[in-house]
């Protein structure tokens, strides 16, 4: 028998799931996450799903992880403080291509060096400014983005950079012709930045989960899905943590399929902070080949083709000020549900809104609470944001009380970014509260955060809603609104022949809502979804029936539905992807390009061979090395050639090995 345990950390809860002999599922459980200390919602809920089955931890067989810290990082803006050294490039470079944004006041350092397009050296490598530049930088950074020009076609700068930087600090460093072998330097610098500024996090995430599972008698190997929803080691995941970014999503697709055996649909899965669709085809996800794209983010990490949207049932409520109806909006931001915080901080929480709810008129920060998060590096803060984390300490505290003048709120944002403060506020979760569809927390306290922003004046000067529960349905119509936006963006950008206008547009445009609306006068309109939704997430049976009331569409609300992403998480293969690249400098030579330096050959079939060769190996041993078995591998031949004089000349070849297989299972 085996006994697969599958653990998925969100932004709110933390799921677990055993599955018998890969076709059962034996037993569920879910536990609030624990930002402070992820292991500890780790283990709750494991020991939660091992009781619930009955069965002996020393049984579990395999164990595997999928989490969206990663995507929920980047939505929320969060990670670590990095520096990036950009070699072989411009300053402007920085805000050209939107590495100074990205970076977000992070130290930067443009360095003399790089290749060109045929691997040979640019310019010698500025060891110098690099060392003077580690002196003052070093001690404020948890991570180094090392990127450089033509990297790919020869990386030993890169390498060079990394080495001096782990000599002299001991800081971790992520090389970007490591993440991707195509070319496009910014894009690469982008996505090793963000690799940098992931890597405490979710090295603390898997450490600490193999620490729990080991304390709780769990001897099985852990496995990490990644971006794509393929499988890999824990040691591989702590290196490259930027490929489980969408790793969260890419489980619930590979769970929706388990569940429901879907061939053609789209997957829509709910969260606490985002929503997450994609199209299923043919029973496969698709592969988003210009790579994933998070939180306004465009990275080179190869990943489903996903929509992420900040759009969860723990998401900021917004009040629209413009126009004279008013209205909410949801997101992108997530916060804690007023009716979660007032769990763990009653007292302040309710003699606060009290308070509130006794004033005359509506405060700024009314309904919205701050407290900080434990165990966080605090490295590099500025004076104003060291001065606020202190005000804060250990406790929970009306924002209000903490913030003593309006510039504080920059700073205050600023700490929620790094993931040192967490704020507190009204979103969907507390309007279900409010209706009675959920119960889990304090409905008391959302109804009074509630009857607060109902308070709040529209442009025609009128209340928001005459009460909590008339504004908890406006907050849940606003929900099923920004959803079914999200799903017609999804269908519009994955249709097989494109309408011309952006997907957004699309979505939007008024023949589309008065389609869906089935509006019938001069002109006749019926819209909607022709292909089946499989709604996901511990919240979809409150959401998603008026989604697909909405679109027009059949929606599937699967049993274990809250869970998908665990179940995805232990059902899915190993898969490495190894890439490289032949070019022709000159006529006649072939180069090879390989981390240890280009090779040139007489022909291309010489060049082609070894490349393959090379990526066969490289492929093969990162699968076994995950712990694969039976692997099998696929080889993708991308050749260019040019038409001239009438014959074909051979340009480049980009060339991409596939190894797959399940992971090794020890049978109790």
């Amino acid at each position: 028998m085996t006994l697969l345990l599958g653990v998925d950390t969100g932004g709110t809860y933390t799921d677990a799931v055993l599955i018998r002999d890969e076709t059962h599922v034996l037993a569920t459980a879910k536990s609030l996450t624990t930002r402070q200390d992820l292991a500890i919602g780790v283990g709750k809920a494991v020991e939660a799903v091992l009781s619930e089955a009955g069965v002996s931890p020393s049984e579990v067989t395999l164990a595997a992880l999928s989490t969206t810290l990663a995507t929920n990082a980047l939505v929320e803006g969060q990670g670590g403080r990095v520096a990036l050294v950009y070699v072989g490039f411009a300053e402007a470079d920085l805000d050209r291509h939107g590495l100074r944004d990205a970076l977000k006041g992070d130290p930067a350092l443009v360095l003399a060096g790089g290749h060109n397009h045929a691997g040979g050296e640019a310019a010698p490598l500025d060891t110098a400014a690099l060392r003077s530049f580690l002196q003052t930088e070093a001690a404020h950074v948890s991570g180094f983005a090392v990127a450089g020009q033509f990297a790919t076609r020869n990386p030993a700068h890169e390498l060079e950079v990394a080495r001096i930087i782990t000599e002299e600090t001991g800081i971790p460093v992520t090389c970007s012709h490591q993440l991707s072998a195509r070319l496009n330097g910014p894009k690469r610098a982008l996505t090793a930045v963000l690799n940098a500024r992931l890597i405490g996090m979710i090295d603390r995430l898997i450490g600490r989960a193999e620490t729990r599972l080991s304390e709780l008698g769990i001897a099985a190997q852990m496995m990490v899905v990644r971006g794509d929803g393929a499988l890999m080691s824990a040691e591989q995941a702590r290196a490259r943590p930027i490929e489980t970014i969408l790793s969260g999503p890419a489980a619930s697709l590979v769970g929706a399929r388990w569940l429901t055996g879907v061939e053609r649909a789209l997957v829509s899965d709910i969260g606490g902070t985002t929503t997450d669709v994609a199209l299923i085809e043919n029973g496969k996800p698709k592969i988003d080949p210009a790579g994933a794209q998070v939180g306004g983010y465009s990275t080179m990490v190869e990943a489903v083709a996903m929509r992420t949207s900040g759009l969860g049932g723990d998401s900021q409520v917004h009040l629209v000020t413009s126009g004279m109806d008013g209205g909410v909006t949801l997101g992108p931001r997530r916060v804690l549900p007023v009716s979660l915080v007032a769990m763990t901080a009653p007292d302040v929480v309710h003699a606060a809104l009290d308070t509130q709810l006794r004033a005359s008129t509506v405060g700024e920060y009314d309904g919205q609470f701050v407290r900080a998060v434990p165990g966080q590096s605090a490295v590099g803060l500025a004076d104003r944001d060291a001065r606020i984390l202190e005000r804060i300490g250990d406790a929970t505290h009306p924002t209000g009380a903490i913030l003593q003048s309006r510039i504080e709120q920059t700073a205050l944002m600023r700490l929620v970014d790094r993931g040192l403060v967490q704020v507190s506020a009204i979103t969907p979760s507390d309007a279900s509260h409010v209706l009675g569809r959920l119960s889990a927390w304090d409905s008391e306290a959302a109804e009074k955060a509630l009857t607060l922003f109902a308070r709040r004046r529209v442009g025609s000067g009128d209340r928001l809603a005459p009460d909590a529960p008339s504004l908890a349905q406006i907050i849940i119509d606003q929900m099923t609104e920004q959803t079914a936006l999200t799903l017609l963006e999804t269908a519009f950008a994955e249709e097989s022949s494109p309408f011309g206008p952006p997907p957004d547009q699309l979505a939007r445009h008024v023949l589309m809502q008065r389609g869906l609306k089935g509006h019938r006068g001069l002109i006749s309109l019926q819209s909607g979804l022709n292909v089946d939704v499989v709604g996901l997430g511990a919240s979809a049976p409150s959401y998603y029936p008026a989604v697909g009331a909405r679109l027009h569409c059949n929606m599937i609300l699967p049993e274990h539905a809250g869970v998908a992403n665990a179940i995805g998480a232990v059902v899915g293969r190993i898969t490495m992807r190894r890439s490289g690249t032949v070019t022709s400098p000159a006529e006649g030579k072939f180069r090879v390009h390989l981390d240890d330096g280009p090779q040139d050959f007489s022909t291309p079939e010489e060049a082609l061979n070894l490349l393959e060769a090379h990526l066969h190996g490289e492929a093969t041993a990162a699968a076994e090395e995950a712990g694969a078995e039976d692997i099998a591998t696929q080889i993708e031949r991308d050749i260019r050639t040019a038409r001239v004089e009438a014959r074909d000349v051979f340009v480049e070849a980009f060339l991409t090995v596939e190894a797959s297989g399940r992971p090794r299972i020890a049978h109790a």
